[in-house]
Order: C-alpha cells, then sequence, then structure tokens
C-alpha cells in the first residue's frame, strides 16, 4: 500500500488513519545553491529521504504517511539570487498554521516536519508550539540529513566546521541522488575562514548566532567547499540520514509529553 498520503481516497482518510498515525511533511525549498548545484537541492534531499524513511518505517510496522513537500519556503537569506523562490516568515507561519488545522480534520494526532533547509528550523520550532495550542497535535522538527562539515580528513575538505550551504555534504548526497544535476567543472571552495578564529559566534550549535545573507560570504552563495564530494559518500550520508529518521519515528510513534513512554 503507498504511504503517500495524497494518493488516499478522501473518502478513505478517516478509516485508514488512526490517533497512531504519523504525518511526515518534508519542507524544502527552492533557492540558489552555487553554479553547481540546482535550485531544488532541499527539496530534492528532504523529499528522497522522507520517502525511503517512510517506507523502511512502515516495513517496520509503524503507522506513518508521508504528506505533499513545502517546496517553496523561507529562503530570504538567498533572495538576493535570480532562482531563489521564497515566502517571508508571516507567510510561512500561516501556511504552517493552515495545514495543521487541515492535518487536525483527520484522526491522526502526530506531525513531524522534515526539514532540508536550515532556513526553516526557527520557524519550524515556533510552528510546533502554535499547532500544539491550537490545535491539540503532537508536533516534532528534525533534519533530514545527519551529516557534518568536511574535517579534513580522508579526502574531505576542512570546511572549518562551516560547510552549511551548496558544500561537500550537500553536493555529495545530490551527487548520489541526480548526478545529471550537478557541474563538478564549477566545483569551487567559499569557506569564511576568518570565523573559525571566533570562540562564541558561528555556525552549527555555537551559543551566538548572527543574522545573514549567503553574499555576505562572497557571490558565489556557497558557504562550504564542494571539493572532493563524491556519489559514494552521498550514498552513505543518505543511507546514514535514513537510518537516523527512522530511529526517530520510532521513538515519535510512542511519544506522549508527561507520560511514560
Amino acid at each position: 500500500m503507498s504511504r503517500l498520503l495524497a494518493e488516499l481516497p478522501g473518502s478513505d482518510v478517516a478509516s485508514t488513519l488512526t490517533a497512531e498515525s504519523v504525518i511526515v511533511v518534508p519542507t524544502g525549498a527552492i533557492e540558489h545553491h552555487g553554479p553547481h548545484l540546482p535550485l531544488v537541492t532541499d527539496s530534492l534531499i528532504s523529499e528522497t529521504v522522507a520517502t525511503a524513511a517512510v517506507a523502511r518505517a512502515a516495513s517496520g510496522g509503524m503507522d506513518v504517511w508521508q504528506a505533499p513537500t513545502l517546496t517553496i519556503t523561507k529562503s530570504d537569506e538567498h533572495s538576493w539570487a535570480p532562482g531563489t523562490l521564497w515566502l517571508s516568515a508571516t507567510t510561512l507561519f500561516s501556511v504552517l498554521t493552515d495545514l495543521g488545522r487541515s492535518i487536525a480534520q483527520t484522526p491522526a494526532r502526530k506531525v513531524v516536519f522534515l526539514n532540508g533547509h536550515g532556513g526553516n528550523a526557527a520557524l519550524l520550532q515556533v510552528a510546533n508550539r502554535e499547532l500544539r495550542r491550537l490545535f491539540g497535535l503532537q508536533t516534532f522538527t528534525m533534519p533530514a540529513t545527519r551529516v557534518a562539515a568536511g574535517d579534513g580528513q580522508d579526502g574531505r575538505p576542512d570546511e572549518f566546521g562551516m560547510g552549511i550551504h551548496a558544500g561537500y555534504a550537500e553536493t555529495s548526497i545530490v551527487m548520489h541522488l541526480r548526478p545529471d544535476l550537478v557541474d563538478e567543472s564549477r566545483f569551487a571552495r567559499n569557506v569564511p575562514e576568518h570565523l573559525a578564529d571566533f570562540e562564541q559566534i558561528g555556525f552549527n550549535g555555537y551559543p551566538v548566532t548572527f543574522g545573514w545573507l549567503s553574499n555576505d560570504f562572497g557571490p558565489s552563495g556557497v558557504v562550504g567547499d564542494p571539493t572532493g564530494a563524491s556519489a559514494a559518500e552521498g550514498a552513505r550520508m543518505f543511507e546514514r540520514s535514513v537510518d537516523g529518521v527512522v530511529g526517530a519515528l520510532g521513538e515519535i510513534a510512542r511519544f506522549s509529553p508527561g507520560v511514560a513512554s
């Protein structure tokens, strides 16, 4: 049986979904990813990971369903670049709220945003509470991928912890999923190495964050180093990510706040 929610007949939703059903909503973006990756990179990754993880989780007995991908989202950090399609924070928040209202009309009570675009992360956290408060849904957000910046070991470039956009990891995964969309002749390193001197300010878990646009670091829009990326490494990253999502879905399926699971 298909686990794509949109493929269910509307008349079957009430009898097929239950209060135990988990609905996974992939969130991606259509945005500039330098000269070597397609605009669809984030949506491609989040949707493909979701499809593989939902299928694997369902085959293991979980009641999990995949909703259509939210493809155009909050990408204003790339708004300077032609081709980027983006919604304001206010608009996307309204979309997420309306989506929650719609899901609340089904028997399903758990919603997971599987996010492939870092620019959505903070807003999705706010939406988690909003949908909980307004509609009584149990809401979750997690990254679509489980990857790290290149560390300079075993042929990987050293991205100084700042490979956050169109760098080694994203490029490797797209090379695995859609090599026809990757232009290796246009790989170019663009890592803001001067930021490595800061101990408090930075990306990826540093205690002090900052507002930025992708062209703050140069005209390419890349924040990372795609050189050395490979489809083989992308395949490993993809499988590790799917495994992580499946494991998280297992916990989400039995999670209840304030109640021993």
